[in-house]
């Protein structure tokens, strides 16, 4: 079986074209695909695959504003109307009040609020006590910053952390659901609730939606045995330390990707609006309704994946970033929309290897370059269709520039490798100044001067002999393998390792010939002596056989007569 194997690919075409494009293509396309998993894994190329992703959100189509969410943002203006900043405790109270006549669902503080600013600071405590609605926003504290702690008066279930989590080039692309404040030495003497180490914290736009989901009959709940989130028939599953395409996301805590709605689709009405009742009452009804800055004075701006499609530095606030948290995990619990999903590692390989294969095909199989680029600039375009389908229709984030390395890699090694391979090995020849190639002229010569020797001759000499009486008489049985040793073409000698096998086989043509020569003298000697003598036995040699075995002299005899006849 082996053997056949064997043959097959070393003989038959289908199993030489097998060989030789595993040997080109899909060899050169495990190590490409090798080279860009050690890059990735070496976070060399997580820049350029979240650059990618961020394109990818951006060509979306833009969504229909979320009619759950609401926006009220303190705005520029607002600040020069109310000559405030920051607005003092009346206002935010005044504000609280005028929100929850509307009768929202939920209503989110997304301002600091841990020391008294002007006065009202009773009343803003009253309103927020009174409303169980509300849920103030809280600043983890860190090693190298204390944290802000609630607005006074906020029970410890009505409170959510307003940390943001940023990627190593500062942009927000993942939202934590659950944390916990960072182990600090020392600790203060009087830790407030998002300074202590052993509160479990949710975030503020979790700690939304969970309020108005809890309105529609649904509670949160962990699954068994992994202790995952789950909203309804919604698991959230968190981020790894490699998911995604993502090197090392650090996500210590319970992390899931933002699946961003669009830049413009929450909603926003400003403070003014509201405290002039300026506002359709349907705007607040039972919605989640966020409060904070939006004026770039108060410094609470943040790059997200739509940044870079503008000229300038787009910043989105961080309220309207809360909101489009808050929209998501509403619209994915409630409507079916699917978040972020990713494929295992050992997936994502697979994809690479692929593509590596896919531009190694193309190059093997065209051997034109100006049909090669174009097919192999499609079939990029064909990845990006891809990658881009996913995304958009199923939420897919697979990876898109490592298999469009590959592909592009593996095309342009094949080419070098099957096109230029020897003009690439002599010139890295003559670069090492290593030749190892063999002079033809100086083996000619070493061959001629071997033939030209008398013991060549002589060689050649006994091999015509026993050529020419092989062609005079059939070879007996003995002799078989004597004239199938010699059946050679002694005038072809074109390489030195060759005459080393000749000189092998002549001594075993000696040998044999003189075994035949013995044979032949003792053959004659017994038959003269036979026919010469008056019917005495003779003597014969005691190496050549035993005289009292007759058969044996019988056969000797014959062996002679024929002999003798030729």
């Amino acid at each position: 079986m082996m053997s056949e194997m064997r043959s097959f690919f070393t003989q038959h075409p289908v199993g030489k074209g097998i060989m030789a494009f595993g040997g080109t293509v899909v060899l050169t396309s495990v190590v490409v695909t090798g080279v860009i998993v050690g890059l990735r894994q070496l976070g060399a190329l997580e820049g350029a695959e979240l650059d990618a992703y961020d394109q990818l959100v951006r060509s979306r189509p833009e969504s229909v504003p979320s009619d759950r969410v609401l926006v009220v943002g303190i705005s520029e203006k607002d600040i020069r109307n109310y000559n405030q900043f920051p607005i003092t405790d009346a206002t935010l109270a005044t504000l609280l009040k005028k929100l929850a006549e509307y009768q929202p669902r939920a209503i989110g503080i997304d301002i600091g609020r841990d020391v008294p600013i002007g006065e009202g600071r009773e009343d803003l405590i009253q309103v927020i006590e009174q409303n169980d609605n509300m849920v103030a926003a809280c600043v983890m504290s860190s090693a190298t910053e204390p944290g802000t702690p609630p607005a006074p008066g906020t029970p410890p279930e009505r409170v959510g952390f307003a940390d943001m989590q940023l990627d190593q080039d500062q942009v927000i692309r993942r939202t934590a659901l659950v944390s916990f404040p960072p182990f600090v030495e020392p600790l203060p003497k009087n830790p407030h609730l998002c300074q202590d180490p052993d509160s479990l914290l949710y975030s503020l736009p979790f700690r939304l939606a969970t309020s108005y989901l809890e309105q529609e009959g649904i509670e949160e709940e962990l699954t068994t045995p992994e202790e995952f989130i789950k909203l309804d028939s919604t698991i959230f599953l968190p981020l790894e330390d490699q998911s995604g395409n993502y090197s090392y996301t650090g996500a210590f805590d319970y992390q899931i990707m933002i699946n961003w709605s669009g830049e413009n689709a929450i909603e926003q009405v400003t403070l003014t609006d509201v405290l002039e009742d300026n506002i359709a009452p349907n705007l607040v009804k039972d919605r989640v309704v966020l409060v904070g800055y939006t004026a770039s004075t108060a410094n609470d701006d943040f790059a997200t994946p739509f940044s870079a499609a503008a000229q300038d530095r787009v910043l989105m606030p961080g309220v309207v970033l809360h909101a489009q948290v808050v929209s998501q995990i509403m619209s994915t619990v409630l409507e079916g929309r699917p978040l972020i999903w990713y494929w295992s590692q050992g997936t994502e390989i697979l994809w690479i290897f692929l593509w590596s294969v896919v531009g190694g095909t193309l190059a093997w199989k065209i051997r034109r370059p100006w049909i090669l680029i174009p097919v192999a600039v499609v079939a990029g375009g064909v990845l990006y269709g891809i990658s881009y389908t996913l995304f958009v229709q199923q939420s897919g984030w697979i990876p898109l520039v490592p298999p469009a390395i590959g592909l592009a890699l593996t095309t342009f090694s094949v080419v070098i490798i099957d096109r230029y391979g020897q003009v690439v090995a002599k010139t890295v020849k003559k670069l090492l100044r290593i030749n190892i190639e063999i002079d033809e002229t100086q083996k000619e010569e070493q061959v001629a001067q071997i033939t030209e020797t008398d013991s060549f001759q002589e060689i050649q000499i006994r091999a015509d002999q026993l050529r020419r009486r092989r062609q005079i008489t059939k070879p007996k049985t003995y002799n078989n393998t004597v004239t199938d040793q010699v059946d050679l073409n002694w005038e072809e000698v074109p390489e030195l390792g060759q005459y080393q096998q000749v000189l092998q086989r002549a001594r075993v043509l000696r040998h044999q010939l003189n075994r035949v020569e013995d044979q032949r003298d003792e053959v004659e000697e017994v038959d003269h002596s036979t026919n010469g003598s008056s019917g005495t036995m003779p003597t014969v040699k005691k190496q050549a056989f035993n005289p009292e075995d007759e058969s044996y002299l019988s056969q000797l005899q014959s062996r002679g007569r024929r002999m003798r006849n030729r």
